[in-house]
C-alpha cells in the first residue's frame, strides 16, 4: 500500500504532537504508513519540540492545500474564518480530503463544508474538534447509528472544570485558581473562550448537529459561562448536596434542537457531578441503549493529536460519508432556542441585607409569583453585614423565578446580584 501523504497546517502544540505520531508510527496501529508532503505555519524559523527541517515548506496553507502531492490536508490553525476557513475550502475544492480539529471553524461553517465535502465525493473529518481524545464524533455518527438519541450532555471544558473543582476542594476564589491555572498551562493566557462556555457551545452545537440530523445553527445556541461563579456559591449548593458544574447539552424536543451552555446544579450523584480536575465527559442518552458515558483528556496536545491521527488512519480506506452523518432520507432538524418558561427546580443563591423582614420579604416574592420552596439555607452575616440565603425549589416555570427575582430588585433586598442556577434531575 502505497503511504498516505499529509499536508499539515498549524504547526502549535497539536502540529507538533501530530508530527511527533508520524516519526514514531512503527509504535502506532495504523493500517499503513503515513507520510508528510508538506507543513505551513506562520514562522518557519520559531524553536518547536519535532524537528520539520525534511518536510517541504509552504508560506501560504491554501497552496499547501491544493498540492498535488497532499492526499489529505490537515488543518491546525484555528479560528473560525480567515486563512483556516480558506484553506479548507481550498482542499475540499480541490478533491482532497481534510481533517481539522477547528471546533470554532466546524461550529460556524461545518454545514457549508459538508455539502462542499460531498459534492467532491471526500471525507471531512473533525473528531478532534470535540472532547480531545475521547471518540464521541465517531460514536455518535457511526456505533450509534442505530440508537435515536434523545439527549447529549456533558463537561466539555476541561480548564472550566478544573477551576470549580479546585474552588470546592482547595476553599479558594475563582481569581486565585484561575491565575495558577494560567501559571501552569491549564488556562489560556487570555481565557475568555473558556470560561465564558463559547468554546463547550461550540462543540456542543457540533455533537447536536450529529445526534439530531440538526441543521446547525450556532445563532441559537445559548451560552453562559462559569466566570461569575463564586467560592460561596459553590460551598452552599455543597452544603445541600449538589456541584455545580458547567454542562453542555443538546436536547430533542418537538420544536426542535435546543442546545446550550450553563452552570447547572447536579445531585452529588449525578455521574457528571463525580468527574473532576480537567477530565472531559459525554453522556449520550437514547432508545434502546439507554444511557452511554464517555470520560477522557478533553484537551492537550497528546490526547488532540492522537484525535487528529485516528481521523487520518480512517482515510487508508475512505467511507465517503455524510460529515455529520445525515443522509437525505433523514428528517432534518432546525436549532431552536431554548424554551424561556421551561419548567425546572431551581437553585436560587442570594445575599440578604441583614435587616428585620428581609428573609420575609423573599419567600414573600417567591410565593407571589406561584413559586414554592423545598429547602432553605441562611448562613449569618458576613462582614459585610450581609446573610447568604440558598433556595431550593420545587418545579416552576423559568419565567415564574425571574419575576420574583424583579419585584426584589424594586425593594432592594438583595446586596448583590443573585445567583440562579437550574437543577438537573438525578440520574
Amino acid at each position: 500500500m502505497a503511504p498516505l501523504k499529509i499536508g499539515i497546517a498549524g504547526l502549535g502544540h497539536v502540529g507538533c504532537g501530530l508530527i511527533e505520531l508520524v516519526q514514531r508510527q512503527q509504535d502506532l496501529r495504523l493500517p499503513g504508513k503515513v507520510a508528510i508532503a508538506g507543513v505551513s505555519a506562520r514562522s518557519q524559523s520559531r524553536n518547536r519540540p519535532v524537528a520539520i527541517d525534511s518536510y517541504p515548506w509552504f508560506d501560504d496553507a491554501a497552496t499547501l492545500a491544493e498540492d498535488p502531492n497532499v492526499d489529505v490536508f490537515v488543518e491546525l490553525v484555528g479560528g473560525s474564518d480567515g486563512p483556516a476557513k480558506f484553506a479548507v475550502e481550498t482542499a475540499l475544492k480541490a478533491g482532497k480530503h481534510v481533517v481539522t480539529a477547528n471546533k470554532a471553524l466546524i461550529a460556524k461553517h461545518g454545514m457549508a463544508l459538508a455539502k462542499l465535502a460531498e459534492e467532491k465525493q471526500v471525507d471531512l473529518l473533525f473528531e478532534a474538534a470535540v472532547a480531545g481524545g475521547i471518540p464521541v464524533v465517531r460514536v455518535l455518527r457511526d456505533s450509534l447509528a442505530g440508537t435515536e438519541v434523545k439527549r447529549v450532555a456533558g463537561i466539555l471544558n476541561g480548564t472550566c472544570n478544573y477551576l470549580t473543582s479546585t474552588m470546592l476542594e482547595q476553599g479558594r476564589e475563582y481569581d486565585d485558581v484561575l491565575a495558577e491555572a494560567q501559571r501552569l498551562g491549564y488556562a489560556e493566557a487570555d481565557p475568555t473562550l473558556d470560561v465564558s462556555g463559547m468554546d463547550a457551545a461550540h462543540k456542543a452545537a457540533i455533537l447536536s448537529a450529529i445526534a439530531f440530523s440538526a441543521d446547525l445553527d450556532f445563532s441559537k445556541v445559548s451560552v453562559s459561562g462559569i466566570d461569575q461563579i463564586s467560592l460561596l456559591d459553590l460551598r452552599m449548593a455543597d452544603r445541600l448536596g449538589f456541584r455545580i458544574k458547567l454542562i453542555a447539552e443538546g436536547v430533542l424536543t418537538q420544536a426542535g434542537v435546543v442546545c446550550r451552555v450553563e452552570p447547572l446544579a447536579l445531585p452529588a450523584t449525578h455521574p457528571l457531578a463525580r468527574v473532576n480536575g480537567s477530565l472531559n465527559t459525554v453522556r449520550i442518552e437514547g432508545d434502546p441503549v439507554g444511557a452511554i458515558t464517555l470520560t477522557g483528556p478533553g484537551a492537550g496536545a497528546g490526547p488532540t493529536a492522537s484525535a487528529v491521527m485516528g481521523d487520518v488512519a480512517k482515510l487508508f480506506r475512505p467511507a465517503i460519508r455524510p460529515a455529520f452523518g445525515r443522509a437525505e432520507h433523514h428528517k432534518a432538524r432546525p436549532f431552536v432556542a431554548g424554551a424561556a418558561d421551561e419548567v425546572a427546580p431551581f437553585f436560587l443563591r442570594i445575599r440578604l441585607a441583614d435587616e428585620p423582614g428581609a428573609l420575609a420579604a423573599l419567600t414573600e416574592a417567591l410565593a407571589k409569583e406561584g413559586v414554592s420552596v423545598d429547602k432553605l439555607l441562611q448562613d449569618s452575616a458576613d462582614e459585610s453585614g450581609a446573610a447568604p440565603v440558598v433556595i431550593i425549589t420545587h418545579r416552576c416555570p423559568r419565567s415564574h423565578m425571574a419575576a420574583a427575582l424583579a419585584r426584589l430588585e424594586k425593594i432592594s433586598i438583595p446586596v448583590d446580584a443573585p445567583r440562579l442556577i437550574r437543577i438537573e434531575a438525578a440520574s
